[in-house]
């Protein structure tokens, strides 16, 4: 894969889609232990409509690349990671995709630099105080301590734990052991461990709250996409934080729990596509 050395970090990317592409540019934020693998289904899709995709391993545990201590490896540190992305490839204006704490960092992304993003696309994410919402604060929470961590990590490598409800499980409704496996191996690696455990010290319900209450002031286009099935970002928690959105628009998705993009991404595709003939501030529908 190729990479891109940031002021802020060294991101390795994926790219889908045609160069030179007239429609708007479409950039994946995953979560926490989670690879940029889990857009390929819905990057592949989009990128052979004519959509240009990038989808960055960001540096949230499944990246191989460390992050290091020397970087700021907080919510706010990873948004300017985002930023610094955006930028360095001349994406300004593009649609952000955001899941899970990806979602969260997309929100941080908009507040400190709105005029980066075009339009926003999340599917189940944190919000508000939700960061993290139950049950991921409890295993998280336990996370922020490397040796309960590798005390941890072992049971993982088996399949039947690491996919069961207690994981991946309650990600997605049939998780591939393949990808999960992918998902955690880089774990191995001290340096990124390390880059875990600091991030998740700097996750703060409070400092999301803020920025979730200021998205009222987020002018462009957003949708969100919705997976019905979550137990931890629940129905509940999705359309509370499309009404603290102007303008924002809510699908809901059966059956789908957080990993939408993997439970049924054709659902994404269509908001994406859909957001796209969207016209923004910035100048004039480009689908």
């Amino acid at each position: 894969m190729p990479t891109s050395s940031l002021p802020s970090g060294t991101v390795e990317y994926r790219v889908y889609g045609p160069d030179g592409s007239e429609r708007p540019p479409v950039v994946f934020v995953h979560g926490v232990l989670a690879p940029a693998a889990l857009w390929h289904e819905v990057a592949a899709r989009l990128g052979a409509a004519g959509f240009r995709c990038y989808a960055p391993d960001w540096p949230l545990g499944s990246h191989r690349i460390p992050w290091g201590s020397s970087a700021d490896r907080s919510p706010a540190g990873a948004a300017r990671l985002i930023a610094d992305f955006l930028e360095a490839h001349d994406l300004r204006g593009a649609t952000l995709v955001g899941n899970d704490t990806g979602g969260a960092l997309c929100q941080f992304l908009v507040d400190a630099r709105p005029d980066l993003v075009g339009r926003l696309v999340l599917t189940n994410c944190d919000a508000f105080d939700q960061f993290p919402p139950q049950p991921f604060k409890a295993t998280l929470g336990l996370m922020k301590s490397k040796v309960i961590t590798r005390i941890m990590l072992p049971a993982m490598w088996f399949r039947s734990i690491r996919n069961s409800p207690l994981g991946y499980g309650l990600l997605a409704t049939d998780p591939d052991p393949a990808f999960t496996a992918a998902a955690i191996a880089p774990l191995r690696d001290a340096a990124i461990l390390d880059d875990l455990v600091a991030f998740l010290r700097q996750v703060r319900p409070a400092d999301l709250a803020a920025v979730t209450s200021r998205l009222e002031s987020f002018t462009a286009p957003v949708a969100l996409v919705w997976g019905m099935a979550d137990g931890a970002f629940t129905p509940a928690l999705g359309r509370r934080l499309a009404a603290a959105i102007p303008g924002a628009t809510f699908t809901e998705v059966p059956g789908s729990r957080t990993f939408v993009a993997l439970d049924r991404p054709e659902a994404v595709v269509d908001a994406v596509t859909r957001i796209s003939a969207v016209p923004t501030a910035s100048g004039p529908d480009l689908s």
